[in-house]
């Protein structure tokens, strides 16, 4: 290990109180790993469908287009550790599971709304990049 540098995790150094929020690159900082797990699109999709409602597993995975069982399982474990997301497990036959944002995935949702909101109101904008782009690589290509 290198001189000054931390073995914890979370010590991110070289950060001065100005720089204390920008992203750090290193694969070992927890703000990057939390950034990785709330940001993948699986964990998106989820926060956005438990806005303010519970459900079951079984309605989770009927709406949330092309997801595994085993991926919704892995998504749905990830953001209860982080605390964004409570289950419940009710002692009936079969067991019933129920799955609801916690008031820190509430707040976690406020910000996705604005995400998504940004990305509505710049759609258009986005397309004609995307063509633009195209068009020239396109013709870059062709000798």
């Amino acid at each position: 290990m290198e001189d000054g540098t931390s073995k914890a995790l979370s010590y991110c150094t070289g950060t001065d109180a100005d720089q204390a929020r920008q992203w750090d690159v290193r694969a070992d900082c927890d703000v990057r790993n939390i950034l990785d797990r709330v940001a993948d699109k699986w964990s998106l999709l989820v926060i956005a469908l438990l806005d303010r409602q519970t459900m079951r597993f079984s309605e989770l995975r009927r709406t949330v287009d092309g997801v595994s069982q085993r991926m919704l399982t892995v998504t749905l474990r990830n953001l209860e550790r982080d605390g964004l997301v409570k289950r419940t497990v009710y002692p009936v036959v079969p067991p019933r599971v129920e799955y609801e944002l916690t008031p820190l995935g509430i707040s976690l949702h406020e910000v996705i709304k604005t995400l998504v909101i940004w990305t509505e109101d710049h759609q258009q904008e986005i397309s004609d990049a995307r063509s633009e782009f195209d068009q020239r690589e396109l013709e870059a290509a062709v000798p």
